[in-house]
C-alpha cells in the first residue's frame, strides 16, 4: 500500500476505453485529486490508479449507504458527461431508504426494480460499451451476413478508429459473446 493514502482520501483503480490525452487533462483538471498513476493496455485503454481527497459529495454518496443491506455490482460505469451507471441489489426498503437519502444535487433514474438472478442476463453484458458499439457497427453494415455484406474497414469507418482496432473490439467482443453462451448452454443441458 502506498504511504500517501490517508484515512481522508480514497485510492481506486480504474478500466478506462478512452483517448488517453484528454482523460489525462481531465484528471489534471480535478483539484481533489492528489496523485494518479496510468498503466497503458493497449492504443484506446488503460488503467488509471487514482488518489483523490474524500469531498463533501463523496460523503453524502456513502453516507446514504450507511447501515443499509446493498451490495454494488461490478462494473460501476462512469460516462464522458460525469454520469455512472451502477447495479446495486438488496432488499426494496433498502434501496428506497437510499434513494431517500441522497441528496437533490444527485439526479437518479432507475432503470429497472425486480428479482435479482445473474444467470438471466443478457450476453451484451460481458462486453464493454465499446465492444458492444463495434458489434452493432457490424450487423448494421452487414459484417455478420452471410455472403458479408461489410468489410472490417467499413466498421472501423462507423466507429471513427483504425481498423486494427475495430478487429480488436469485435474479436474481445464475439469472445465474450462465445463464451457466456457456451457456458450457459452447457450448464443447462
Amino acid at each position: 500500500m502506498r504511504s500517501d493514502v490517508s484515512p481522508v482520501a480514497n485510492a481506486t483503480i480504474f478500466y478506462v476505453e478512452a483517448a488517453r490525452e484528454p482523460y489525462e487533462d481531465a484528471i489534471l483538471s480535478v483539484d481533489s485529486i492528489r496523485w494518479y498513476e496510468i498503466t497503458p493496455i493497449d492504443e484506446n485503454s488503460f488503467y488509471v490508479y487514482i488518489c483523490q481527497e474524500t469531498r463533501t459529495e463523496d460523503r453524502t454518496w456513502r453516507e446514504a449507504y450507511t447501515e443499509l443491506d446493498l451490495v454494488v455490482l461490478p462494473p460501476v460505469i462512469y460516462d464522458a458527461d460525469a454520469t455512472f451507471e451502477m447495479t446495486l441489489v438488496g432488499a426494496g426498503e433498502d434501496l428506497r431508504t437510499l434513494i431517500e437519502r441522497l441528496p437533490p444535487s444527485i439526479d437518479v433514474t432507475i432503470r429497472s426494480i425486480g428479482t435479482f438472478d445473474r444467470r438471466h442476463e443478457t450476453v451484451a453484458t460481458d462486453c464493454t460499451e465499446r465492444q458492444f458499439e463495434a458489434l452493432q457497427a457490424a450487423v448494421a453494415i452487414g459484417y455478420y451476413d452471410v455472403p458479408r455484406q461489410g468489410t472490417l474497414n467499413d466498421v472501423a469507418h462507423a466507429l471513427d478508429c483504425a481498423e486494427s482496432t475495430a478487429s480488436d473490439l469485435l474479436r474481445k467482443a464475439e469472445s465474450a459473446v462465445m463464451k457466456r453462451l457456451v457456458t450457459r448452454y452447457t450448464h443447462e443441458s
